[in-house]
């Protein structure tokens, strides 16, 4: 039976508060205030109405056939007429929020709705930097065709709490996505190296190892969405799931500037501050350039963050990371037809100490350095209400460093490790990419069809260095078991081409019977070859109130081959040595990299059907189940043989199960979400990553075949938004799932047994975040101001995030480096 094990230092961990008490409370003053009884008690209905407009230098216009889409305590949608008058007549009372989507624009505003009140509105469109397709939330009234999409919203963003303050932080809040053992975001069953990343729809992937490699402040960002094989053709080069992020566009017409996080946090040890813990100020302004023309958006954040392993000692427990991000656009609106945005972005980040564990203190560790930025512009001209053409350019730049503490001997033992990092890198990498897309008028042949494709280019080049220094296994009885030494320091310099093509059809037959369809084409100079991706998905409304959807859709994708890939052969070759009790070698086993076969595309067919209920104005629920299963997949593996190989190939392969039940319950001043998923993800567990990312392995193990890393069979999610009395917001997010998979290892890093054969505890954590807006009159001007704080992991549950996975270990099997209930405030200036 495992055990538990306590280290130094967690004689600091904080007392454990009652569930109980902490739930009575909160009961207490919310469920329980007057106000809140008497706001749920009223239920007689209001209506909205209103005309949607643009302004623009011809003056002012309204625009037909805008679909809005109304989110509150119900989610309705309307169209509105020739004059752009829409109305949504019967309400339940409550705060709303109006999404509108017409050509090219958007539009969004908050209203409320009283008893028994008619509001009245205008709504304001603005340029869309969205793409050519529309993606609406599942949980929406209407449903994306062609894959399940959900959207982390703006308001989520704002009052969710977040610990890191970064928009990948909250991608767990969808289901199916966890944050794995190494930190990373996984959706969906897919490694972070095959999903997909978008910021206004232009690819911001690190061309050499293909995860996502962007810096946002938090601040510009206006929605987050999670798409599931999303089998629109105009999205490739990924097997997995793909995050798209919207960022905010700039006021026309008034000034706002906003700086938060002012006041640093001090860093704790034992009761007693040892420096600096965080510091991360945030300002961001945007107004208008040229009123109802062009709009100015500029966000700065510095960061300054220790984060610790608590199971070390107590001041050589914490990485350090220090960076900068800044984030400029421009919004140009020179007419009805033509919009345009342009954008800058710069990332420059070190990260100190990376790597850091129970097992490998900071004098073991490497150093991550990157820089980094992107110029990015898209124009938008709308020829018709229907039609658009859309063309988008993008240059970004991701430089990496990886350097060692010292170069002290490497040495991995039973319990510990010793000496500097046998690893250091130098990569520069660049992508010029280049899209144009056009969305044809309807056509009219057995229902409706509307038409649209497009092109993509893309130009990589990656350069390096690589150089790896000795590294030793030290056995239980302290004498040196192994040696790897490697060849010399090796250099790469690479580039690619990369070429696109598809074309899609939306084919309403009924008012409640739509197809989506298309292909796309790939073509790449790495693997020389082309591939046609079909692709399709159905929507059937099952009642003639459109309150019962099913949908579906299925597809095959082809992912990326990452340049660092390409270069393996170059990378230093690896000689292990054996040695005996005495210290004399035993035997020396010389490994050639090559890369067996050409490299190919892993390819993934996927596909997934859903059914969707509005049970009643509040309460929607949702069923689905996908299934995914990719081939070619590429790894690592050594071949002993007369000349032993440490090869890579296509030849590996994984796969994705979900089932997923969802529900959404919407009240007046209460939006509850709740899931349940069942999921199952396995394959070949030598992702080459391992081995040549930013911190690889230095011993490789013949592959297997087992649970990924961040499989997580069985997990229930539940979250809400509350405004409850006295102005205050709750969001509380409670995520509980099975702990991830590990392998058993004995002392010459050997797996034992089957692959992932074991588990990590139960993962547990209650999240609260608790703000209320504030206004103080200064002159003959407003502050505003937002103030509250955060509890993470509110019962102190242990999560250990480390394992002790050799048996010959006097502690096998005991977990360490759990975390700890840990309070933020918050503090918001807006002027």
């Amino acid at each position: 039976m495992m055990q538990m094990q306590t280290q130094a230092g967690e004689s600091q961990r904080p007392r454990p508060l009652s569930a109980l008490s902490l739930i009575a409370i909160l009961g207490a003053g919310i469920l329980l205030h007057p106000a809140w009884l008497t706001a749920q008690s009223n239920i007689r209905s209001g209506a909205i109405k209103g005309q949607v407009l643009v302004v623009d230098s011809a003056g002012t216009s309204y625009v037909p056939g805008t679909t809005l889409v109304l989110n509150g305590p119900q989610t309705l949608q309307a169209e509105s007429d020739a004059n752009g008058t829409f109305s949504f007549p019967s309400v339940v009372p409550g705060t709303y929020v109006i999404q509108a989507n017409a050509p090219g624009l958007q539009g969004e505003m908050s209203v409320s709705v009283d008893a028994g009140q008619a509001r009245e509105v205008s709504l304001k469109l603005q340029l869309a930097k969205a793409t050519t397709s529309v993606v609406v939330a599942a949980t929406s009234s209407t449903a994306d065709l062609t894959s399940s999409t959900q959207t982390v919203e703006e308001k989520t963003i704002d009052d969710a709490p977040n610990a890191d303050q970064k928009f990948e932080t909250l991608l767990p809040l969808v289901p199916g996505v966890v944050r794995g053992p190494d930190g990373r975001i996984n959706m969906k069953g897919a490694r972070s190296t095959q999903s997909g990343a978008l910021v206004n729809s232009s690819n911001v992937t690190d061309p050499a190892l293909g995860g996502p490699a962007i810096n946002l402040p938090i601040d510009v960002v206006a929605s987050v969405q999670v798409v599931s094989d999303p089998f629109d053709p105009q999205y490739g080069r990924f097997t997995g799931a793909l995050s798209s992020v919207e960022t905010k566009t700039g006021d026309y017409e008034k000034r706002h500037f906003s700086i938060q996080n002012v006041v640093p946090r001090w860093r704790d040890r034992a009761g007693t501050i040892a420096g600096l813990g965080a510091a991360t100020p945030r300002m961001t302004y945007t107004g208008p350039l040229v009123r109802n023309r062009a709009a100015i958006t500029q966000s700065f954040e510095y960061r300054f963050i220790r984060t610790p392993v608590n199971s070390l000692p107590p001041l050589e427990r914490d990485t350090k990371l220090e960076g900068f991000n800044s984030y400029t656009q421009a919004d140009i609106m020179a007419g009805s037809k033509q919009t345009a945005t342009v954008s800058l972005a710069v990332y420059p980040q070190k990260l100190d100490y990376m790597g850091l564990n129970t097992f490998t203190p900071q004098p073991s560790t490497t150093d991550f350095k990157q820089r980094g930025y992107q110029v990015y512009a898209q124009h938008r001209y709308l020829p018709t209400a229907a039609t658009a053409l859309i063309s988008q350019f993008s240059y970004k730049t991701y430089d990496v460093d990886v350097n060692a503490q010292s170069d002290d001997p490497y040495r991995l033992l039973i319990d510990t490790t010793e000496g500097g990092f046998f690893n250091r890198q130098n990569r520069r990498t660049s992508r010029y990419e280049s899209v144009e897309s056009y969305q044809f008028a309807p056509q009219n042949l057995l229902g409706s069809h509307q038409f649209k494709t497009g092109v993509d280019y893309a130009h990589s080049d990656l350069e390096g260095q690589d150089r790896s220094l000795p590294a030793e296994l030290v056995g239980s009885s302290g004498n040196v078991i192994e040696q790897i030494s490697f060849s010399n320091s090796s250099w790469f310099d690479l580039n690619e081409n990369e070429t696109a093509l598809y074309l899609a059809d939306e084919w309403t037959v009924s008012s409640r019977l739509t197809f989506n369809w298309g292909a796309r084409l790939d073509n790449d100079t790495i693997t020389s070859t082309t591939h046609v991706a079909p692709r399709g998905g159905v929507l059937l409304s099952l009642t003639a109130d459109g309150k019962t959807l099913l949908k579906g859709g299925a597809g095959i994708f082809y992912d990326r081959v990452p340049l660092l890939l390409p270069a393996f052969p170059d990378f230093p070759n690896r000689t292990v040595t054996v040695f005996g009790s005495t210290g004399d070698p035993l035997s020396a086993i010389f490994y050639e990299n090559k890369i067996v076969g050409s490299l190919e595309n892993p390819r993934s067919t996927a596909w997934n059907v859903e059914l969707e209920r509005q049970v009643t104005t509040q309460l929607v629920v949702r069923a689905a189940y996908e299934n995914r299963n990719t081939a070619r997949d590429l790894i690592v593996s050594p071949v002993s043989s007369e000349s032993s190989v440490m090869a890579l190939s296509n030849s590996g392969s994984d796969s994705y199960r979900e089932f997923e039940v969802t529900g959404r319950y919407q009240l007046s001043r209460m939006t509850l979400n709740g899931s349940y998923v069942r999921s199952r993800s396995q394959g070949d567990l030598n992702d080459p990553f391992l081995f040549l990312g930013n911190y690889p392995q230095a011993v490789i193990q013949p592959d297997q075949k087992g649970r990924s890393l961040f499989d997580a069979p069985n997990r229930e999610l539940f979250w809400a938004d509350v405004r409850g009395p006295w102005k205050l917001n709750f969001v509380p997010v409670y995520d509980i799932h099975s702990g991830f998979p590990y392998s058993v290892e004995n002392e010459y890093r050997e797996y034992v047994g089957p692959r992932s054969s074991e588990r990590f505890p139960r993962f547990s954590s209650a999240d609260l975040q608790i703000t209320r807006p504030f206004t103080m009159h200064i002159g003959d001007r407003d502050l505003k101001l937002r103030a509250g704080g955060s509890v993470f992991n509110v019962f102190n549950h242990d999560n250990p995030r480390d394992v002790q996975n050799d048996r010959d270990s006097a502690t096998f099997g005991s977990f360490y480096n759990d975390a700890w209930r840990e309070f933020r405030g918050k503090l918001v200036f807006e002027f």
